[in-house]
């Protein structure tokens, strides 16, 4: 026997609700926020996360870092305590920066699920309310619909149809037949049909149910107790630089064994001179900052994918968003306002256009250019009630104007409604709702049943035209009914499509005041009358209009998939400026094969009547083509389609939580305009992340190449070990991490779209790399023998050649802001504030390494004079002058 915990099925719903001391209409505010204080957010208990101990300790877990320590290791055994002190030293920073940012890109994570935590509606306070699922608290009524995931553990008090997909708790592939009545307190999870459980989702039909369980009470939250999930995704371009750390660490050891062998075997260097050089060559040639600025930059791309309403769910979407091709969006809500208006009523007496745009309830009526007063016109004013009562939406004033709850459809009933002078709560309370059947798109329509006070009955059926039609067989006029004339309301609703305006059916029939419950049977036996059609339009949004313009600027190509009409769709897309001239019908999509699809899809951008599968059909043939493509969804129908595209667009306020589970990012604000931001920050990201590359190698390649040429050519080494550890990380952590933070390059949306298989290093970089490496190992060489030649002294030598090494790649960053633009502008050569603060930190950290005591012991450094940082200046000058050049001469010949 079930204990009274779990028993909540086995009870009948009065019960219930009485243990739970609340009602069918729900709670109120203040018992509401008491019983959130005793139960405590409805979320599950995370599961505990590595250790702070293991945390820090995986931070040595890296190949560059092994070398350092072996490097480490040998010059303690030389006798060397400072060298071995200064690598362990930056072993121990790498280590404490990589642990404080896995900390930070948890928290990032955090806060992402927090932005992305389900929504349920809610009856509080005798009203309709949308709140977060961590809201909701025991004895709440939660309303369900299609689509919906299933916020709490709920006792259902209502199911009309309601099918409910249980899989995640007990495998079923098949959703469940819901109902109200109690079952014995044995039966298994499965059936339980009273009962619907926190994450499962809604498959079909409408409910509603009390809370009876939150957090980690519900059923998957004792699950979760068990289960420890850690999901660990790595990027395509995160395991190429893994490669290229390989790569580039067995280079690196090659050379430096050659170095040894060559200096101990050619030159006749002892031993502990020649290993010590080899571990200069070695820490040189480390980009130990690397991995560092890598995981800054992609975490910096995905805090400013938020902040433009793009939210990241997994990480490869950074990367691969800056090689999208093809766009697939969805068109109502994305590409539209989704603030559907009524624009005309078409009753037997005629067509009466509606004024006004969105939710605001102003707006005039007229008809043939004059006005009209709805309530002299008996018909107009019944199919206006009738939207209005047939209807689950509402819409409320505040500070900062209308705001709708509910389907934006429905709403769109409800403000032409207000816009006739007629009160929504007046309404509902003189004809009050006794039962409803919900809009299922088995049926396509909705039907509600009232009785006013004086016990008359009314039958109110909304939907679509052809559906309603079929149900009718009279139609009201202002001299009574009379037989419904289906061939002269075809045409009608033909003209108003033409105009692309998505078209809705009313109708009435007639009940007996002793009818509580409302049967299929009622509405589907025909018999009802034909109140009015009307059509809506759901205008274009402005931002829309101008990054479809940029994505086509940006060679992307942008396609609407809609259910709605090929007309209405064909309009909509003119307006938008996409291609407009053809339309394909979901039924030309299920008649073509493969290879026909595959050529539709090059040619047309507008696809009408366009099923789940028709969606992932397009996305297939498109990728068959060789496009990447990201496709935008809202549905759980839409789910397919999002898995397969490369990037999956959920919609984040009208998207189910199926669909936001299937995608990879998810849209704050529903708009396609913040699509086209996500692109442009994802070229940003992989712009940065070449600019840092770009920037890093260099320094390592500058310096571990003038270690060789010292050695090659028998002279002494202008730089140590310890002072190339100073380099690296100082240039790193200041300079390279500068760029993390560089602004969208101009003329960034003019591109081509990167292609998806595209390396990390192309041709160009490794020339670039090369090149600035030789100018740097010329600069740096060659102030060293200068001031070798003048006997300047070893430690003013090598301060004087580090200082040529880090005033190189300072100009250099100026240089790497813009990989082929010039940078002689005043956009340029000011930089970006990052920059700025860059530069001036590495000064003071420069001026403390050359003049500073304690850094002067640590590094083997001098004080330098006035005439050594003037030829330092002056190589700075060049190598920026040299690189704008070598920019100048490939820039037409690069494509980027």
């Amino acid at each position: 026997m079930a204990n009274a915990e779990n028993a909540w099925h086995a009870r009948r719903v009065e019960e219930v609700l009485r243990d739970l001391e609340t009602s069918p209409e729900g709670l109120d505010s203040g018992t509401a926020r008491s019983r959130f204080q005793e139960h405590g957010p409805n979320r599950i208990p995370e599961q505990e996360s590595a250790g702070a101990v293991l945390r820090f300790l995986r931070q040595f877990h890296n190949l560059f870092i092994y070398i350092l320590i072996v490097a480490a290791v040998g010059t303690a055994f030389l006798g060397k305590g400072v060298d071995t002190g200064v690598i362990l030293g930056v072993v121990l920073i790498n280590a404490v920066i990589g642990f404080f940012q896995e900390g930070k890109a948890e928290r990032a994570l955090d806060a992402i699920r927090g932005m992305l935590s389900p929504r349920a509606q809610v009856l509080r306070d005798g009203r309709q309310q949308t709140l977060p699922a961590e809201q909701v608290v025991p004895g709440d009524v939660l309303l369900l619909g299609a689509g919906d995931r299933v916020a709490a553990d709920l006792r259902l008090v209502r199911a009309h149809n309601l099918r409910v997909d249980e899989a995640v708790l007990t495998g079923e592939s098949e959703p469940v037949e819901k109902g109200t009545a109690p079952v014995a307190p044995e039966a298994e999870l499965a059936d339980r049909a009273g009962m619907a459980y926190s994450g499962t989702l809604v498959a079909a039909g409408q409910g509603r149910g009390v809370v009876v369980a939150t957090g980690g009470r519900t059923q998957i939250g004792r699950i979760s107790r068990m289960v420890s999930q850690v999901e660990s995704v790595q990027t395509p371009l995160l395991r190429q630089v893994g490669r290229f750390a390989r790569h580039l660490s067995v280079a690196i050891l090659v050379l430096a064994a050659f170095t040894f062998a060559f200096g101990l075997v050619v030159r006749g260097y002892s031993g502990p001179d020649m290993f010590m050089a080899a571990v200069s060559l070695a820490v040189a040639a480390i980009p130990e900052g690397l991995p560092a600025i890598m995981t800054i930059t992609l975490a910096i791309g995905v805090q400013r994918m938020a902040g433009r309403n793009a939210i990241i769910r997994r990480l490869p979407a950074v990367e691969t968003l800056g090689a999208v091709t093809t766009i697939c969006s969805d068109k109502t809500g994305t590409l539209t306002r989704n603030e559907m208006t009524v624009k005309s009523l078409v009753t037997a007496d005629g067509e009466v256009e509606v004024g006004g745009v969105g939710y605001a309830p102003h707006g005039s009526f007229t008809r043939d250019g004059g006005d009209v007063d709805p309530y002299t016109e008996p018909v107009l004013a019944e199919a206006l009630r009738a939207g209005l009562l047939c209807n689950d939406a509402w819409l409320h004033e505040g500070e900062d104007g209308w705001w709708p709850e509910g389907d934006p459809t429905e709403t769109a009933l409800v403000t032409v409604a207000l816009k006739a002078g007629m009160d929504q709560r007046q309404v509902n309370e003189r004809y009050p709702r006794d039962d409803v059947i919900p809009f299922d798109s088995a049926h396509n329509f909705m039907a509600t049943l009232h009785h006013d006070h004086e016990g008359h009955g009314y039958i109110y059926v909304k939907g679509a035209p052809e559906r309603v039609l079929e149900l009718c067989t009279r139609e009201r006029a202002t001299g009574g009914d009379r037989p419904l004339d289906a061939a002269a309301w075809h045409r009608r609703m033909d003209e108003i499509a033409g105009q692309g305006q998505r078209l809705l059916a009313i109708a009435a029939g007639h009940a007996s005041p002793e009818k509580s419950l409302l049967e299929f049977d009622n509405v589907e036996a025909g018999g009802l009358t034909l109140l009015a059609v009307v059509g809506l339009i759901d205008p274009p949004r402005d931002e829309a209009i101008r990054s479809v313009a940029a994505c086509r600027g940006a060679g992307i190509r942008v396609k609407m998939i809609t259910g709605d009409h090929a007309v209405t769709a064909r309009a909509i897309a003119g307006q938008l400026g996409l291609n407009a001239r053809d339309a394909v019908a979901g039924r030309q999509i299920e008649e073509s094969d493969d290879d026909r699809l595959r050529d539709m899809v090059r040619e047309v951008d507008v696809f009408a009547r366009a099923s789940p599968r028709h969606k992932l059909r397009l996305v297939q043939a498109l990728q068959a083509n060789g496009e990447v493509v990201a496709m935008t969804g809202d549905g759980v129908n839409d789910s397919p389609a999002l898995k397969r595209a490369d990037i999956g667009v959920a919609m984040g306020m009208k998207g189910t939580e199926a669909s936001k589970e299937a995608s990879e990012m998810v849209l704050a604000d529903d708009n396609f305009a913040s699509i086209a931001s996500a692109v442009e920050e994802g070229r940003t990201v992989y712009d940065n992340l070449q600019k840092a590359i770009l920037f890093l190698l260099p320094t390592n390649g500058g310096q571990a190449f003038t270690i060789v040429t010292a050695i090659l050519l028998g002279v002494t080494l202008p730089v140590t070990p310890v002072q190339a550890l100073w380099v690296n990380m100082v240039t790193a952590v200041t300079l390279a991490l500068a760029l993390a933070f560089e602004p969208t390059e101009p003329g960034v949306m003019q591109r081509r779209p990167r292609p998806a298989d595209a390396p990390l290093l192309s041709g160009f970089l490794i020339w670039r790399v090369g090149f600035v490496s030789v100018l740097l190992v010329a600069g740096t060489f060659g102030h060293f023998l200068w001031m070798e030649l003048h006997g300047a002294g070893k430690e003013v030598e090598r301060t004087v050649a580090i200082n040529t090494l880090v005033m190189g790649q300072v100009f250099y960053l100026f240089n790497s802001r813009f990989i082929l633009e010039p940078v002689v502008t005043r956009q340029g050569l000011q930089g970006g504030r990052a920059v700025l603060v860059a530069v001036a930190v590495l000064v003071v950290l420069q001026g403390l390494f050359t003049y500073s005591t304690p850094f002067q012991y640590l590094f083997g450094t001098a004080p330098i004079g006035g005439q050594d940082w003037a030829r330092i200046l002056a190589f700075g000058v060049a190598l920026f002058l040299l690189v704008e050049g070598e920019k100048a001469l490939l820039r037409g010949r690069v494509r980027r």
